[in-house]
Order: structure tokens, then C-alpha cells, then sequence
């Protein structure tokens, strides 16, 4: 969804939910289908290679290609190390339940942490005139998108954003 293409979007408090929910479906059915029927334990990740790549093309061809966003504001997130703990859990529990319970809260729980070195850089603060924000919003203030809605710029004034109700670092 749109918490996932856009850089600015990526630290709100949805995207660190609805992503890794959303997310798990594919590979898990991936991972079913090979693991039941030929006992392979990588599924998930070869799942997640793949839509990276498809990711990846989609965001080339048509973000840079087309309307030129810079690529580091529509990057996809990082999924292969939730789909590696998803393989993991299923190989060395050989168990769909357990794999559903203790595997899909892996793959939920690494998300943040291992899309946090990609972020980072993002979320350093700005003044931008007389406006504290962050780097994120920054570029999202300058690379206006369509104006539907769900696309209505919204920053922020005199804070950094908040995850919860802490400061984002």
C-alpha cells in the first residue's frame, strides 16, 4: 500500500503495522506450498526475492523512469530477514502451528529493526523555514504527489514525528 511506497510515509505508526501483516501472506502460502510438498524450508524467501525484484522493477521503471522520484524515496521495505526467521521457525520446529504463531510474530517483530538502518538517514531533523521536521518530510514538502486524499500533504509543525508517544530518534 502507499505506507510502503513512499519514504515519508514509511515512519508513521501505521506503517510498522499494516506492512508486516499484509506482508506475510504471500510467503507463508509460498512457504506451505513447499515445505508440504517438497520439504524445501526457503518458501518465504524465495517469495520475498521475488517480490522484491518485482518491487524493485515497479519502483526503477515507473517512479524514476517515468515521473523521476528519487529512488530513495520510494524504496520497498526490507523483507528478507522476516522471511529467513519465517523459513527458519518452520524448519526447525516442523510444525504450520507453531510456525503460525512463534514465526509470524518474528517476522512482525524484525520488521522495524531491520528496515531501521535504511530509515535512519531519513529521520535526521531539519529546519526548513522556521519549521522544525524531518528529512523525510522534507522531500515529501518538495516532490508534491497527486492530490487525492489519501495524498494530502500533512507536516508537522514544531515537532519531529512521534511513534507512540515518544520523539522518533
Amino acid at each position: 500500500g502507499d505506507w510502503d511506497f513512499w519514504t515519508d510515509w514509511k515512519d508513521r505508526r501505521l506503517w510498522v503495522t499494516v506492512v508486516p501483516i499484509v506482508a506475510v501472506t504471500f510467503p507463508a502460502a509460498v512457504q506451505a506450498f513447499a515445505w508440504g510438498r517438497y520439504r524445501l524450508p526457503w518458501g518465504a524467501t524465495v517469495c520475498v526475492l521475488g517480490l522484491l525484484f518485482g518491487e524493485w522493477v515497479n519502483r526503477y521503471f515507473n517512479f524514476w523512469g517515468w515521473i523521476y522520484f528519487p529512488v530513495n524515496f520510494v524504496f520497498p521495505s526490507q523483507l528478507i530477514p522476516s522471511a529467513i526467521i519465517l523459513d527458519v521457525v518452520l524448519l526447525l520446529s516442523n510444525s504450520y502451528t507453531f510456525t503460525a504463531i512463534a514465526g509470524a510474530m518474528g517476522w512482525g517483530l524484525i520488521f522495524y529493526p531491520s528496515n531501521w538502518p535504511v530509515i535512519a538517514p531519513l529521520h535526521v531533523p531539519v529546519e526548513y523555514n522556521g519549521m522544525m521536521m524531518t528529512l523525510a518530510d522534507l522531500q515529501g514538502y518538495h516532490y508534491v504527489r497527486t492530490g487525492t486524499p489519501e495524498y494530502i500533504r500533512m507536516v508537522e509543525k514544531g515537532t519531529l514525528r512521534t511513534f507512540g508517544k515518544d520523539v522518533a530518534p
